[in-house]
């Protein structure tokens, strides 16, 4: 291809001449733009899809291609996954909500739902990079396109340059999808495009994006699809849990690896040896957490133990975390009992792995409480716990439909375990309940820069004005837990993100206000409720936390192959 293909006037997509600022002289056609504010509604049929601009004008519209080789209908699997593209964009919704129940509704199973998958996450994991291909062929910018149309290009590019999809097929089913649901005239526009983008190969696209980059980190940004204000703030993040800021590349390309299917087999509950409880799933024991199995090539939705709720799918980060609260021992009665840093001693799970369980309390059962429970699968653990240590737990969640999630997720537990599932600002839960807990979770909300694999649109949702947002949420939650848990009990604060403005300057900024608060060796207690190896060792985690290093843990991607979960441990005098 010559250097200058895309510069030469009538090769581009919606061509004609353009003016100085790189648009088509007339500023819109029929093909993908957006009507201009009062413009002509007679370009729309009744269905409100796009008509070509020759049949508006009363004109017959003909195709280059024969009738018999225009695809009428696009498959179901392409359709689902433009759906949920459209939700996700127009309702703030999150594919992994939407997707699932939608595939269930029109009955799309095996590899047609594969297929829909990895076409809707790999669409929207990839946006920045596939925009930065589709800006090279289209000959205005990006956000003149209607919509529907820009989806339907990312979906096609996702199919030509993410998926081992042949190119023909690719365009054809994509053009046919375009002309179902944005317009006939709309869809030449599609195929257009494609083909501009289906005449270079991926590495070759990927050489010129980072050519036509500012500087190095913008590029790399753009092919690994962040945002540069959300890559800086990665790359910072790094630095400040003491890694190597040079993994960066390795973060973002880890990011964009679709996770494996993590359950946890709640303690009590469950048993691994079940084979009824399993379905006959292909389960392997996870890398890091003793509740949890990785599971490949099956739907869970199908296995009995995660439909009765005595199993739930929960990245092994969030086990961590969890298992971690509930090991830590409690101070006495607020007085004497371990010192600090003394790591719980182990036992075994009916899952086959050890979690710590400290000495139970002889001053009457404890009670715990989750802050922030929604949508309930750390409650769900932290209740298995409980039961059996003959505790009780609280969830409160602020939000009513989160609140149903979490009643839900809590399904299987014993009757007498849950003391209630209520609705109420955790922000108040301090000044309410004070001194009232053992041990209290704060998975607060955040960011959820941690969990990109799994949640790809947030990336582009979020802004750097939401840190102020909910860094001030987040110490006042902090603040609450800890006036809510009695002098000896512990508090963990956890978020789904690395950023150090929701982790180390949280914690430290609400410490400073306080004397009554000491951090204890998260990394200690990480460690300490990691599952037994056959041969009675643990695996080796790598932190940088322990002696001498920092008294907390950030779990990593890249590092550890879990969302990247942040836990502080606090003890309260």
């Amino acid at each position: 291809m010559n250097a200058d293909h895309f510069e030469r006037r009538d090769d581009r997509p919606g061509g004609g001449r353009r003016n100085g600022h790189g648009r088509s002289g007339s500023g819109r056609d029929d093909h993908g733009g957006r009507r201009r504010p009062g413009g002509q509604d007679d370009r729309r049929d009744a269905r409100g899809r796009q008509r070509p601009a020759a049949r508006v004008r009363g004109e017959r519209s003909t195709s280059r291609q024969a009738p018999g080789q225009r695809a009428k209908r696009t498959d179901p699997a392409r359709t689902a996954a433009f759906d949920v593209l459209r939700e996700v964009d127009e309702s703030d919704a999150y594919a992994n909500l939407v997707l699932p129940p939608l595939l269930a509704d029109r009955r799309i199973r095996g590899r047609d739902a594969g297929f829909a998958t990895e076409l809707t996450y790999g669409t929207l994991r990839m946006r920045g990079r596939y925009d930065a291909v589709l800006a090279e062929c289209v000959d205005r910018p990006l956000d003149d396109l209607d919509a529907g149309v820009l989806d339907v290009l990312r979906l096609g590019a996702h199919q030509l340059l993410g998926m081992r999809v042949p190119s023909h097929a690719a365009v054809s089913e994509t053009v046919a999808l375009a002309r179902t649901n944005v317009g006939a005239g709309p869809a030449q526009f599609v195929n257009a495009v494609l083909r501009r983008v289906s005449e270079v190969s991926l590495p070759e696209w990927l050489e010129r994006i980072e050519a036509g980059a500012p500087d190095r980190l913008t590029g790399l940004a753009t092919v690994q699809s962040h945002p540069l204000w959300v890559v800086r703030s990665l790359r910072e993040a790094l630095a400040g849990h003491g890694r190597d800021p040079g993994e960066i590349g390795d973060l973002l390309a880890a990011d964009n690896e679709p996770p494996r299917v993590t359950l946890v087999a709640r303690p009590g509950l469950v048993d691994v040896s079940d084979d009824d409880a399993w379905h006959d799933a292909d389960l392997v024991p996870g890398r890091w957490a003793p509740t949890a199995l990785v599971l490949d090539g099956s739907d869970p939705g199908v296995v009995p133990a995660v439909r009765d709720g005595r199993a739930g799918v929960q990245d092994e980060g969030s086990q961590l975390v969890t298992l971690a609260l509930a090991a830590v021992p409690l101070d006495g009665r607020g007085a004497g009992g371990p010192a600090r840093n003394e790591a719980p001693q182990a036992r075994a799970t009916d899952s086959g792995g050890p979690v710590s369980e400290p000495e139970p309390s002889t001053s009457g059962p404890e009670r715990w409480l989750d802050l922030c429970a929604g949508p309930g699968g750390k409650a769900a653990l932290l209740a298995a716990l409980a039961a059996q240590r003959g505790a009780t737990l609280v969830a409160n969640e602020v939000q009513p439909h989160r609140a149903r999630l979490v009643r839900r997720a809590l399904d299987a537990v014993p009757d007498g375990v849950v003391e209630e599932v209520r609705t109420g600002d955790g922000r108040e839960t301090g000044t309410d309940e004070p001194g009232a807990y053992d041990r209290v979770l704060v998975d607060a909300p955040c960011t959820g820069l941690g969990a990109l694999r799994r949640r790809p649109e947030s990336r582009w949702r979020r802004t750097p004005a939401d840190l102020a947002t909910l860094t001030g949420l987040q110490r006042e939650l902090l603040a609450s837990a800890l006036d809510a848990v009695r002098p000896g009990g512990v508090v963990a604060y956890v978020t789904c993100s690395p950023v150090l403005a929701e982790t180390q300057l949280v914690v430290t900024d609400v410490l400073r206000r306080r004397d009554d608060v000491e951090r204890l060796d998260t990394p200690a207690v990480v460690r300490s409720v990691l599952r037994t190896e056959p041969d009675g060792t643990r695996p080796d985690l790598p932190l940088t936390g322990g002696a001498g290093a920092r008294d907390d843990v950030q779990l990593w991607p890249h590092v550890h192959g879990t969302d990247a979960m942040h836990l502080t441990l606090l003890r309260k005098h």
